[in-house]
């Protein structure tokens, strides 16, 4: 997959589309991942111990890895990941500027 978990991506379609936001969770098996304040869904939870309460919950749900583009550290403008070997690593790049997107 292009992004990481930990990424600044941006929407690039769907509902959502034009919004930020930061990766939580990547499931590379099923090409998704969960962005922090995109593709809310409301959520029945029963009565627990954690929730005595219960009631009607919101969260974020999982979306296509292929919506979702990084953004350039250099520019802030949504970019492609090319990726180069520097000291005998694999490391992703923006295609726009150059720079490295893995920390």
């Amino acid at each position: 997959m292009h992004v990481k978990q930990g990424d600044n991506v941006k929407i690039i379609s769907g509902k959502d589309k034009g919004k930020e936001g930061k990766i939580l969770e990547a499931y590379p098996s099923n090409s998704r991942v969960l962005v922090e304040g995109v593709n809310m869904v409301k959520k029945h939870a029963k009565p627990s111990q954690s929730n005595p309460q219960g009631g009607i919950l919101n969260q974020e749900a999982p979306i296509h890895v292929s919506n979702v583009m990084p953004i350039d550290p250099k520019t802030g403008e949504p970019t492609r990941v090319g990726y180069k070997e520097e000291n005998g690593k694999k490391v992703r790049i923006a295609k726009k500027s150059g720079e490295s997107l893995d920390k």
